[in-house]
Parts: C-alpha cells; structure tokens; sequence
C-alpha cells in the first residue's frame, strides 16, 4: 500500500489551471507545474499519470475556468479525442454556447468587443 498524498489535490489542481492558462499546455514545462504545485515530481506523476493527466483532471476539476477551457480548445483538442469529449461534456453541462465561447476567446487574445460593436 501507497502512502498517503502529503498534498491537497484540489490546491495542486488551482495551482495547475494558473499555470496552464498563464503559459498554455505545449509551454508549461513540468518543473514549472512542480514549482507551482509545491509537489514532488514523483507525486505529481503517482497521482495524475502525466502532464497530460493532471491537465484532464485540471479542466475537470472545480478550478477550471474559461481560460482553460480555451486552451484544451486550442491547443488539444484537434488531435485528442478525449479532450474534445470533456470539453463538448463542459460546454453543455455548463450551457456554454457559441457566442460566449468567442468572446471569451476575443478577450484571451485582447480583442474584447463592445457589446454594441
């Protein structure tokens, strides 16, 4: 039997979406993550596999944010099918639509609209 975590999972999670939406999947590095989360290299990958696990239980944790939401979007959705699922699951149980989604993304890119534009 394992020991039990040292950490508090949904504190690594917060820590991860910052990290994640601050420097986007493809360019957070690893020790970056660790430096963030305060965790162990090898607890970060006992409890979530990989960079690519602690950012599926990031974006279904209940830190998300839109931000994160945007960067699974962009950057890993194309070509995982897993993300694309979580995030159509995200889209309708938070009732996100189109309109919103493009928004949030004109404002990630600082291109926000006026309402009356």
């Amino acid at each position: 039997m394992g020991r039990p975590r040292a950490f508090d999972t949904d504190t690594v999670l917060a820590a991860a979406v910052d990290v994640f939406t601050t420097r986007g999947y493809s360019a957070a590095s690893v020790d970056e993550i660790l430096a963030a989360t305060q965790i162990r290299r090898a607890s970060l990958y006992n409890a979530f596999g990989s960079k690519r696990g602690l950012f599926l239980a990031a974006l279904r944790s209940p830190a998300s944010t839109m931000d994160l939401l945007l960067v699974a979007l962009l950057e890993l959705a194309p070509d995982d099918e897993t993300v694309r699922d979580e995030i159509g699951a995200m889209l309708a149980a938070q009732q996100i639509d189109d309109r919103a989604l493009g928004a949030a993304l004109l404002r990630r890119a600082g291109l926000e609209r006026s309402e009356t534009t």
